[in-house]
């Protein structure tokens, strides 16, 4: 066993096909398939699963997983304190973000981040709100961004950019006219809710229960998991949904979808800056942090 080969190992695991992993590191199937090999036979027991459509970790994978995560970000961590003595900014840094973060407003700084730092490697691990968290809290990731304060008090949070979440309807919908409409409007459409654990979610059953109401109040049609499922819902006639504005304002903007407000719901939420307490943040780490920074108060 080696750290190549549990790099293997979690790239499998995370996109979910061997296949796919090869090409991220740029190795053949059957060569990925031969490191996997080379691992359960090391630890004599079945690490992943195949399925017709996905890989999936065996129980004993999944403990694998949990460790072999952090035995790469400590290498990761040795890498940058090494080049840090030496005055130089490089190495690896993974970053965990729920969807919105995630696929909308860090993909351009990590850019502009890797153009003022070439020598640097940003990786992006997108999941809902309380899975980031939790391998925030277990040490798999240094750093996250999500968009919903945690309770655990194991986990220190900074208010980083704020978000306004509205209803969201097709542009030929009956309400499309209208600029805002009641709560109780919104109960009789059917309607499409975030997976369990989201920040979205998590936000939008906040201001319901501050209101005296719940989900159940609903009359849900589908559940889905990303932002980009429920908006093609809407577009589709599935339902309409409350969403970032941020997340769908290219279609806003083309037409596509229109935002109203909930007259009796303040849907203003914000994203937040995610660590683990008393853990000493890397070098590169807290260089990125500062340069996120002022790119988010331009």
């Amino acid at each position: 066993m080696d750290l190549w080969q549990l790099n293997i190992f979690c790239k499998v695991i995370e996109l979910k096909s061997f296949s796919k992993a090869g090409k991220n590191i740029n190795l053949s199937q059957p060569t990925v398939s031969s490191h996997i090999k080379d691992l359960e036979d090391h630890f004599g027991c079945r690490l992943i699963d195949r399925f017709s459509k996905e890989a999936a970790p065996t129980k004993a994978g999944e403990l694998l997983y949990q460790y072999a995560r952090r035995l790469i970000a400590l290498r990761d961590e040795t890498e940058v304190a090494l080049a840090e003595f030496q005055g130089k900014i490089k190495g690896c840094l993974c970053i965990g973000a729920s969807t919105i973060p995630g696929v909308y407003i860090l993909p351009p700084i990590i850019g502009s981040f890797i153009g003022t730092y070439p020598e640097v490697k940003v990786s992006i691990i997108i999941g809902d709100t309380e899975k980031i968290i939790h391998d925030t809290l277990s040490g798999e990731l240094e750093l996250s961004i999500v968009g919903a304060k945690t309770s655990n008090k194991g986990i220190f949070q900074e208010k980083l950019i704020e978000d306004e979440m509205r209803l969201v309807v097709p542009t030929d919908h009956k309400w499309a006219p209208k600029s805002s409409i009641s709560l109780n409007m919104l109960f009789l459409e059917p309607f499409i809710i975030r997976e369990r654990g989201s920040g979205t979610l998590k936000s939008i059953q906040e201001n319901l229960t501050a209101k005296g109401h719940s989900l159940n109040d609903f009359k849900i049609v589908a559940e889905m998991g990303s932002t980009e499922a429920v908006s093609q819902g809407i577009k589709n006639k599935v339902g309409i949904s409350i969403l970032s504005i941020i997340a769908v304002s290219d279609d806003i903007k083309a037409g596509k979808l229109k935002p109203l407000d909930i007259e009796e719901l303040n849907l203003k939420r914000s994203f937040f800056l995610t660590f683990r307490k008393h853990r000493t943040v890397s070098p590169l780490c807290r260089e990125f942090i500062n340069f996120l920074r002022k790119e988010l108060i331009k």
